[in-house]
């Protein structure tokens, strides 16, 4: 006998429909799967096998051949499990039912237990889009494929279970659409606590509110690390669109939770400076997300960055330009969005004291800047806002002034994207930091003096073309935060000051 079961399968964030088409005939007892599957489909045999044994069913002794269409598209992983075993009861006639709306998706354990997979969300999506009425998954990934409206999620624990519903026997709930909640939890980290540091304070809040990458220089202990690691209290609250967008990378990468279906804080992803090139990109014979999709509408951070390898570091430039990284691998060729906030943390020299106030730095001149050209000048062109972090001060820690909270300059980073979101509705830019350079006119119009002292800056400071466009739109959100519509002069000048370290620490280092 001859059946289909509708399932699913995944390439990078794409889900495409998959056929399982099986025939059971009366011939030399065999179980075969064809259809370009990898080690891990071909090993669903003995899963399957054992599942329906383990069941309360028998496995038929008759010749079983299963073909995965479309037939030159490479299956991989468990995900296939659930519609094979399915598949071999129905031609086996060991259960009669009308599946034909319905997509099956999941791993079978061999006691007949359905266990929970990566990239349930993009898949729910595309069932959806196909027209398909009902989506079978594993209670694992239910609360997450219930994040997608208009198609009724069945959460499956076990085999048994699956085979009383669709006997009619004893039904499975549908379950009920999910509605994401931020999370409320307080978080620990809040910038009342950082005493002092309030020019490097109002840069960060400029970059949360547009969205800038920011490098943070300053000698240790004067609190780089603290800023970073604060800034997730201050960045705009999602959209539902960015959150979804979100959780599918997390869903293909396996890192949702059952009790946290759907990412509603925006990431930050602090990889560590020994981490792989591969790490940052994305790896595997079919690429995985990376660190810096996993940020995506998050933080990508980077602490002490010239720690980083070259080659690590040198991987960024194409991400941050584009907002999407593409990883070519002999099976494939995958994209994965990538439109991250990039922090980099680092002090000024080897020793770290060089510009200190008070101590004076070991290092030699060489070595100083042979340790500053680690961070190539292309690398550090793409960066919005060089900001030097000074030590604090005695008066500045122990004084008993109440500091500005997170919570205060987070609503005015709100209101600020509120501004951005409706200036570019109808376009695919999300914040300033994406406004594309032949948009720039439009976007970022300059007052006359505003004009004025941009020309005068370009010519001293020998701008290139891309810094020019990062400072006018650097200019735009401090006018935003101002209330401005036109940029004017005392914008462009906050913004030229977030590019003064090129000259002072750059200048030979890369010269």
């Amino acid at each position: 006998m001859y059946v289909t079961i509708n399932s699913m399968g995944l390439t990078g964030m794409d889900a495409y429909p998959v056929r399982v088409e099986t025939d059971v005939s009366d011939m030399m007892p065999g179980f075969e799967i064809v259809g370009l599957p990898d080690a891990s489909v071909k090993e669903s045999r003995e899963r399957v096998r054992a599942a329906i044994n383990n069941s309360g069913f028998e496995f038929t002794s008759e010749r079983v051949v299963v073909n995965l269409a479309p037939a030159d598209v490479r299956k991989v992983g468990s995900v296939y499990d659930l519609p094979i075993l399915l598949s071999v009861l129905l031609a086996a006639s060991s259960l009669e039912a009308e599946v034909q709306e319905a997509v099956f998706v999941g791993e079978v354990s061999l006691s007949g237990e359905v266990r929970r997979i990566a990239g349930i969300l993009p898949m729910t999506i595309a069932a959806k889009n196909l027209g398909f009425r009902d989506f079978y998954v594993p209670a694992g990934n239910a609360d997450e494929a219930a994040v997608v409206r208009g198609i009724h999620i069945y959460p499956v624990e076990t085999i048994p279970q699956l085979v009383a519903h669709l006997r009619g026997e004893k039904l499975i709930p549908c379950m009920k659409p999910c509605t994401p909640k931020p999370d409320t939890q307080k978080i620990p980290l809040d910038y009342a606590d950082v005493r002092g540091q309030t020019f490097a304070k109002r840069a960060l809040e400029v970059a949360a509110a547009g969205g800038h990458n920011v490098l943070l220089i300053g000698s240790p202990g004067s609190g780089k690390s603290m800023l970073a690691k604060r800034i997730p209290t201050i960045l705009p609250d999602m959209t539902f669109s960015e959150m979804l967008e979100t959780s599918m990378i997390h869903s293909v990468a396996g890192a949702l939770s059952r009790e946290k279906a759907l990412v509603t804080e925006r990431p930050f992803r602090s990889p560590h400076h020994t981490v792989s090139p591969a790490g940052l990109t994305g790896g595997g014979s079919i690429p995985h997300p990376g660190e810096i999709s996993m940020a995506h509408n998050g933080v990508l951070f980077l602490d002490e960055l010239p720690e980083f390898s070259r080659e690590a570091m040198e991987i960024l430039r194409q991400p941050l330009e584009d907002g999407k990284i593409t990883i070519a691998r002999v099976n494939a060729t995958l994209s994965y969005p990538c439109s991250i906030m990039f922090v980099a943390a680092m002090n000024p020299c080897p020793c770290g004291y060089l510009g200190h106030p008070t101590r004076r730095c070991t290092c030699s001149a060489r070595a100083a800047a042979r340790y500053l050209s680690k961070i190539s000048g292309p690398l550090l062109d793409r960066i919005d806002l060089h900001v030097e972090v000074q030590p604090v001060d005695y008066d500045s820690l122990s004084s008993d002034r109440q500091e500005e909270s997170s919570a205060a300059i987070r609503e005015r980073v709100n209101r600020v994207r509120m501004i951005q979101e409706q200036r570019f509705q109808g376009t695919d830019i999300t914040c300033n930091a994406r406004i594309t350079s032949h948009l720039m006119r439009t976007f970022c119009p300059l007052a006359d003096d505003a004009r004025q002292v941009i020309r005068k800056s370009f010519d001293q400071m020998g701008l290139s073309a891309r810094a020019y466009d990062r400072i006018l739109k650097v200019a735009r959100t401090i006018a935003d935060l101002d209330g401005s519509d036109v940029i004017q002069s005392e914008h462009i000048f906050e913004a030229i000051q977030y590019r003064s370290l090129d000259g002072k620490y750059w200048k030979h280092a890369n010269g």
